[in-house]
């Protein structure tokens, strides 16, 4: 190298280097002057610029880069995610190419991070954009028609509202987040509904905001306003959706700043402010524990690892309580994080989804996570030791509840715990015990029998069932617990053996409970809950339709009723307790 070049290179370009030609004569007589080494410098700095401006342009970079290190650095605004929406297009149109293209209309690129456990892997997003098939079979096709029939009632008198009051023809708002029609997202796409699904999509984007001044639950909101947006963003491939279930994410969030990590049941969605329940110091078992699919899949869908962090740090927790063979009480202190002593064991109300979610998480994460798979194992024979018994004199199988902390055993079963005989075939199809399918289909049998015992042929709340030979029937309903509020859990585990073992028994069983509905549940302006299950000449109108029935149970009968069992396939997805498909991961 020549001695004359020092260690650094300063270029003093003169201030009239742009002036008239003679000005320019002067630039490159002093460019000629330069040594080559000197261009090279400037031909390298040069080049950098334009490759850092190029970088830089708006819509080259689509990929959120998560540091887990400084997850301050992670903090992204609203309008982040919708700089990588799709292109604005007429709605109609934006339905009809996602219909005829029969493709995923994007594959995002993986994104690496860091687990709580701060090793690597990487979070492979899912494809988005799913092609259902048209309704084929006069089953399905009623089934189409009772949604239609239900939503023309919802749009007519509780447009955006949370539920419909069919006989009085007004509304019922809960939370004040449009919770039907939230809740009814994935189910119109399903089934092809163009025009309803794109009109809720409108209502979605342009009227559903989150800054409400009021309470509202986070397991009742996680699992069918988080989990709606989720899924439909997943099978339409819609960001906005995914945009709202973001801003919605943030807002819950502050119900895990608890000493135990445990949430609080209720929060502000204004303010911030989260809190145990007004009427108990503890929040349900079920409850924080049946919000894990939603936030992993936000932090799946987003590369924001937050959200996964906050619920997986709650499950791991329960694990490492003390349990009853498996079995957990139904109350939890969000500030001890301990159960609460003496609470009832059940697979019912506040119990329930607690095991349907050790499964449902394996298998979200790819089955990589053991300890779920090892509290679901034992939670099920725990069921099968301490809860399940037999009735007199039919020998049919239920399960039954503990009480005092496990020692007293009463033969009550909820309809909600008619979910578990679809849990367990679910399972074995995933490879739990073989033993899991035996429980699974008496209990289903168990399950059809509170139905077929009824002279409306639909099943109340709760049953009772006699284990002592006090007479001569083996179930019996009290009054108070004679309603039926269209639920879906019954539904649910017949799709699943459905899908599974293709015995189309279970699709007649199907049939006969949605023809009771149409009986005695229908009315002018949708479907209402009833009173009294006992009564056929006076099932006492309750005016009132869940989002669930149209989020579930009308869902579980269409997909029930397909030709095809895996028109909605479970291993391409899983199914949150609201009935809204979730992708499964590999890790």
């Amino acid at each position: 190298m020549d001695a004359s070049i020092s260690d650094h290179v300063a270029l003093l370009l003169p201030s009239d280097v742009y002036g008239d030609s003679k000005k320019t004569r002067s630039f490159w007589r002093w460019w000629n002057q330069l040594s080559r080494f000197q261009r090279s410098l400037i031909y390298m700095f040069v080049i950098a610029v334009l490759f850092t401006i190029l970088y830089f342009l708006p819509g080259n970079s689509e990929n959120v880069v998560v540091d887990v290190e400084k997850p301050e650095a992670n903090t992204i605004k609203k309008d982040v995610l919708s700089n990588i929406r799709n292109d604005p297009r007429d709605v109609e149109n934006d339905f009809n190419e996602i219909e005829n293209e029969n493709q995923v209309l994007e594959e995002p690129g993986d994104v690496q991070i860091d687990d709580i456990n701060n090793s690597k892997h990487v979070l492979a997003r899912p494809n988005i954009g799913v092609q259902f098939p048209e309704p084929l079979g006069e089953r399905q096709e009623a089934v189409v028609e009772a949604f239609k029939h239900a939503w023309k009632g919802y749009k007519r008198f509780a447009w955006g509202h949370d539920h419909l009051k069919p006989i009085s023809e007004t509304y019922h708002d809960w939370f004040g987040l449009g919770l039907t029609l939230v809740d009814s997202l994935d189910t119109m796409y399903l089934m092809g509904l163009k025009k309803e699904f794109l009109e809720a999509k409108d209502w979605v984007e342009n009227h559903l905001h989150f800054d409400k001044n009021r309470d509202v639950n986070l397991f009742e909101v996680t699992i069918r306003v988080l989990g709606g947006l989720l899924s439909i963003f997943h099978l339409s491939g819609d960001k906005m959706f995914l945009n709202k279930a973001l801003d919605l994410g943030d807002r819950l969030l502050p119900c895990f700043e608890t000493p135990s990590g445990i949430p609080y049941s209720d929060i502000n969605l204004f303010s911030s402010k989260a809190h145990a329940p007004k009427w108990s110091p503890d929040s349900s078992t079920s409850e924080v524990t049946t919000i894990q699919l939603e936030f992993k899949d936000l932090s799946r869908s987003t590369g924001i690892p937050k959200y996964e962090e906050a619920v997986s740090k709650v499950a791991h927790h329960v694990h490492t309580l003390e349990k009853k063979d498996g079995l957990v009480p139904i109350f939890i202190n969000a500030n001890s994080g301990q159960f609460r002593m003496h609470s009832t064991i059940t697979l019912g109300a506040r119990g329930d989804s607690y095991y349907e979610y050790l499964l449902k998480q394996w298998i979200q994460t790819g089955k990589t996570v053991d300890y779920l798979k090892d509290d679901y194992i034992e939670g099920i024979s725990g069921v099968q030791k301490h809860l399940a018994e037999r009735t007199v004199p039919n020998s049919y199988l239920f399960i039954g509840e503990l009480l005092v902390g496990g020692k007293d055993f009463k033969p009550k079963m909820d309809h909600l715990t008619c979910y578990l005989p679809g849990t367990l075939v679910l399972g074995v199809h995933h490879g739990m015990p073989d033993s899991h399918m035996k429980l699974a289909e008496e209990l289903l049998a168990t399950c059809y029998q509170t139905y077929v015992q009824q002279p409306t042929f639909l099943a109340p709340e709760i049953t009772y069932f006699n284990i002592h030979g006090e007479n001569s029937n083996d179930m019996y309903v009290k009054t108070n617990d004679a309603h039926n509020l269209l639920r879906p859990e019954f539904i649910e585990s017949l799709w699943y053996m459905y899908q599974i073992t293709k015995n189309t028994t279970y699709q007649e069983w199907g049939w006969n409970i949605f023809q009771a509905f149409e009986k005695y549940t229908k009315v002018v302006n949708g479907y209402t809950s009833i009173g009294n299950v006992r009564n056929t000449a006076n099932v006492r109108p309750k005016d009132l339709m869940e989002s669930f029935f149209l989020s579930e149970t009308l869902k579980y009968l269409y997909l029930l009723f397909s030709n095809n069992p895996k028109l909605l396939d479970i291993d391409k997805y899983v199914v949150n307790s609201e009935a809204h498909p979730l992708p499964i991961y590999s890790s």
